[in-house]
């Protein structure tokens, strides 16, 4: 009995054989039915399968608008719209009546006010159905033309990979999609599904179109840039369009014109020659810019050429000078053209531009042709001499540093060994090797060379691409290093033992073009395969990252005092982001651009240049609502301007304007955004521990492991180190340096042993200590003695250079091993911890890096600046410096790492991060131990881990669910309180007379 009780509570304990079916299939029973993803809780309450939806794979169709989703006939005849009929539609629906569940567009249900459902695919005269029609009745139609769905791709990693799409029926058995709203979903064609989803309420399709519409998310809220805009071929071809030499005859001109949707003037052509009119491709390009459109920016075509910035001028709406590329309207491109229609003239406007200028581009590209061909690869013999030529002067020299290393005359480099420094120095010269092969290859590219148009707009690839495909694929590596493991003391069979060469070690020197030989293809294999099972296991470790953060910060809303708080007052920030500004609406993450608006106005002000009293009197009428880092910046572009009075007026009134625009709206879920933010990018960071600059002196923890570590509070970081600064007296002098660190450098008793340990386990340890290990730690042979001495459990004795340490009592072996392990890690000189250090000049003045980390004893070194010590251990800092700095020391950490991969996520997210671990007063982590492990919420403890003992715990206290935040909400089935499910309407329903 008690088995069986035990069992159909958890089939799971340990130490006790599972219940099972007769079929040997383990039962199913309490616990099990809750718990993990599968279970009650996440399989079916916070997430479910859902009505009106279907899944297929998805196609790109560049002739749909940029909101539209190509919806198979198959799918829209199933897929259904409850309308009720009115005196304005029963004429229409009555048709759709007569079409019946089969015919596009018909009918499958109608639904009379009493509830009877009538299925009309067994009715064999619907005219008499459509006749008996009347105004009430509910029709259920099929899904047409301009019908709202809501679109998705999995994994949902932010809010837009769902967005709203309008309907266009098609034929075919695919989703079609516009390729340039592949980014915000992170879809490609390659067999991707994704589902669609039919709002069945007015309500719920009003908030789609207010709210969710692909143009309303054109701006990423992860760094306030565009995430939507051309791309692959789009660039190419806008390139092709807008370069100098791009003319259109006017019977072409005005096809592509219609095209695009213009319906006003023709402009006057800019070339007249003997055969007719010719207008430029910038022409083109200018008729979709609004009329009063100004701007100044780079072109990545010319900046990758020539150098030269700020070649693309438009002014007054046409495209002056300067081609069309990536930078101004690809995706995820803050400060393009797009960006800046998209703040100046609102997103709806912007999605026009981008349609009409994508239809156009998609056309010219398809009539100018553009291909890639082997051709394009082809070198002359003298480049390719040049390649052969310098790979064999880098292995020469790759043969000299082993020389050098096998006849030991080659110094290590600074924290290295002589091998690490040969590995280092090796991998150097291949890594060299290839840069110039690639230089070469990409050099003698003619402008018109389809890889050199395609890497230097943007549109695709790199010069390293271009590099590898005709110079040389270079060293392949693993974890950061060169080829080493295999059949012992070699990579493969092929070579001999102990065979340095560079191709033995992983250095492929031919190229794609060319093939690759068998041994460079093994080779290039494994390379690839770190690659994938990287791909793989980065994808899993962020995805439970972002799941902790969500689940921690999911029920964190803006209130209506401006204040963010959680669901039961507490109060995280007194004031969201320290300014207010909703990232989503904001300009590349601040309130408004105030150069460009100082930039924009200066091309058609006239007046005179206004005086300084006059500049401080309008910044001080304006500004009085800025937070003191805005009002300054402001301040700073009006001194600078040459703007006359009446012009300051106006950019100030618009920067006033648009900073009211920008401020973030109560109800907001800034909790969500903030851990989709940090989570989206998670995926695209590198899960090794880097060294720095190649030829390192420290280790650092970066990408992935580096925010999964910071994020968690873990106590200590798997590779702590420091900066120390030091004071006036010490800065400047070497001498004092040196001596300030073996100070800090720990030093254990067995960094001072010449022989193994001596130990006899029933009565002795004997220690022999270096003298010159000794003077180069800086230590004396009392200092040992003194440091020995404070352990009771032997009697130190020293006799010349030998310590002979007597026990005091009888110990067995296993107390003797712990004990002289003991003695061994004891502190004689130094900073407990600090393994190791570094000493760095950095402008004439000296500092201290370390591998290790002890804040509280090194603030207390001789010589140390103590205001200027910095360490990576964020839980440190908070024991010894309180939460503020920690809070602080967390948003630094956070934002380094994020910039240190290349990812742009604003700080205001940092910020709310740090503040909602610390502000209970101490540092907690983000995961079940921590912020989501002690929610007020008892289903949402349970829906997140540890679901059993959670429900157990409260219902053994009498714990009381209040259902005021997201899970326990979505839980239940009631409105979230959250965006629009904030607002309550109280009303009087009678007034007293």
């Amino acid at each position: 009995l008690q088995y069986h009780t035990t069992t159909y509570f958890d089939n799971e304990v340990s130490g006790i054989p599972q219940a099972h079916h007769r079929s040997g299939r383990p039962l199913k029973t309490l616990t099990q039915r809750l718990k993990g993803k599968e279970g009650r809780f996440r399989g079916s309450l916070s997430g479910k399968r859902v009505d009106f939806s279907s899944r297929t794979v998805i196609s790109p169709d560049p002739n749909l608008d940029l909101g539209e989703v190509g919806v198979p006939v198959q799918v829209a005849t199933k897929l259904t719209i409850p309308e009720i009929v009115t005196e304005w539609n029963i004429e229409k629906l009555k048709k759709l009546v007569i079409n019946g569940p089969d015919t596009f567009p018909g009918v499958n249900y109608i639904v009379r006010p009493d509830g009877v459902k009538i299925r009309l695919d067994f009715v064999e005269d619907r005219s008499i159905i459509a006749d008996s029609l009347e105004i009430g009745y509910l029709v259920e139609r099929h899904l047409s033309d301009g019908d709202v769905v809501l679109f998705n791709r999995q994994p949902s990693l932010h809010q837009m990979s769902i967005m709203a799409h309008h309907v266009r029926v098609l034929p075919g058995k695919t989703f079609r999609l516009h390729p340039s709203v592949c980014p915000p979903y992170n879809a490609d064609f390659d067999g991707d599904e994704m589902n669609l989803h039919v709002p069945q309420s007015e309500e719920a399709r009003a908030e789609a179109i207010m709210l969710m519409r692909v143009q309303e998310q054109l701006i990423s809220p992860r760094f306030g840039g565009p995430i939507i805009g051309g791309l692959r071929d789009f660039i190419t071809g806008a390139y092709l369009l807008t370069k100098d030499d791009t003319t259109l005859t006017k019977q072409e001109f005005s096809n592509f014109a219609m095209l695009g949707g213009y319906d006003g003037e023709l402009p006057e052509p800019k070339i007249k020659n003997k055969n007719g009119p010719l207008y430029t491709g910038k022409q083109l390009f200018s008729l979709f810019l609004p009329s009063d459109f100004n701007l100044i920016l780079t072109s990545k075509w010319s900046k990758g050429t020539n150098g030269k910035l700020k070649d693309i001028v438009i002014k007054n709406g046409e495209l002056v000078s300067g081609v069309i590329d990536k930078s101004s309207i690809g995706a995820e491109e803050p400060e393009s053209v797009l960006h800046r229609i998209a703040k100046d003239y609102g997103n709806e406007k912007a999605k026009t531009f981008l349609n009409s200028i994508l239809i156009i581009i998609k056309q010219f590209i398809t009539n100018y042709g553009f291909s890639y061909g082997y051709s394009d690869l082809e070198l002359s013999d003298k480049d390719r001499g040049a390649i052969l030529t310098d790979l064999q002067e880098t292995y020469d020299k790759v043969a000299d540093i082993i020389s050098q290393k096998n006849k030991g005359t080659l110094k290590g480099l600074r924290g290295l060994t002589v091998a690490e420094t040969a590995e280092a120095l090796i991998t150097y010269e291949l890594a060299r090797a290839r840069d110039r092969a690639g230089i070469t290859a990409n050099s003698n590219l003619a402008d018109d060379n389809a890889g050199k148009i395609m890497a230097t707009t943007g549109a695709r690839g790199s010069a390293l691409n271009v590099g590898q495909m005709a110079g040389a694929l270079g060293q392949q590596s693993r974890r950061g290093k060169r080829l080493h493991t295999g059949y012992g003391n070699r990579t493969l069979p092929h070579f001999k033992e102990h065979d340095d060469n560079p191709d033995s070690h992983g250095f492929v020197k031919s190229n794609f073009r060319d093939g690759l030989s068998v041994l460079e293809f093994f080779f290039h294999a494994m390379g690839g395969r770190e690659g994938l099972v990287d791909t793989a296991v980065r994808t899993q470790q962020s995805g439970y990252m972002q799941r902790r953060l969500i689940n921690a910060l999911e029920h964190i809303r803006l209130e209506y005092d401006n204040t963010v708080r959680d669901p039961h007052g507490h109060i995280i920030q007194f004031l969201y982001g320290e300014d207010g500004i909703d990232v989503a609406k904001s300009d590349h993450g601040e309130a408004f651009n105030i150069n460009r608006l100082i930039e924009s106005k200066s091309i058609i002000d006239t007046g005179s240049k206004a005086t300084k009293d006059e500049i401080t009197n309008i910044s001080k009428k304006y500004t009085k609502t800025f937070n003191p880092r805005l009002t300054s910046m402001v301040n700073d572009a009006l001194h600078k301007s040459n703007l006359s009075k009446a012009g300051l007026e106006d950019v100030c009134k618009k920067g006033l304007e648009l900073y009211d625009k920008s401020q973030v709206e109560p109800g907001q879920a800034v909790g969500i955004v903030t851990a989709q933010s940090i989570g989206e990018p998670g995926t695209q960071m590198t899960l090794r521990t880097f060294h720095t600059a190649g030829i390192a002196e420290k280790n650092v923890t970066l990408g992935l492991p580096r925010i999964i570590e910071l994020v968690d509070a873990r106590k200590k970081p798997s590779t702590p180190s420091m900066d120390i600064y030091l004071d006036k007296d010490s800065k400047s002098s070497k001498e004092k340096a040196i001596e300030t660190a073996k100070n800090i450098l720990q030093t254990t008793v067995s960094d001072l042993l010449t022989h193994p340990v001596e130990t006899d386990y029933q009565t002795k340890i004997t220690l022999t200590i270096d003298d010159a290990r000794l003077k180069t730690r800086g230590c004396a042979f009392e200092d040992v003695m003194a440091a020995l001495e404070t352990n009771k459990k032997f009697k130190a004795i020293c006799d010349n250079n030998t310590i002979t340490l007597q026990f005091v009592d009888e110990l067995d072996a296993a107390a003797v091993v712990v004990l002289r392990n003991k003695v061994l890690k004891t502190t004689v000189r130094g900073v407990p911890d600090i393994a190791r250090l570094t000493l760095k000049e950095e402008n004439g003045e000296w500092l201290i890096q370390t591998t290790g980390s002890n804040l509280a004893e090194v603030l207390s070194v001789k010589g140390v600046d103590r205001n200027n010590v910095r360490t990576n251990n964020v839980f440190e800092i908070s024991t010894v410096l309180g939460i503020e700095a920690a809070r602080n020391s967390l948003i630094n950490e956070l934002k380094g790492t994020l910039e240190n991969q290349g990812l742009e996520v604003d700080i205001r997210y940092l910020m709310l991060v740090a503040d909602l671990m610390c502000h209970k007063g101490h540092l907690q982590q983000i995961g079940r131990h921590g912020i989501a492990g002690t929610k007020d919420s008892v289903l949402a403890r349970a829906a997140f881990e540890i679901t059993v003992p959670t429900i157990a715990n409260a219902a053994k206290l009498g714990e009381i669910e209040e259902l005021k935040g997201i899970t326990e909400n979505v839980i239940v089935g009631s409105q979230i309180p959250i965006g629009s499910g904030t607002v309550d309407i109280f009303m009087k329903t009678k007034t007293k007379k």
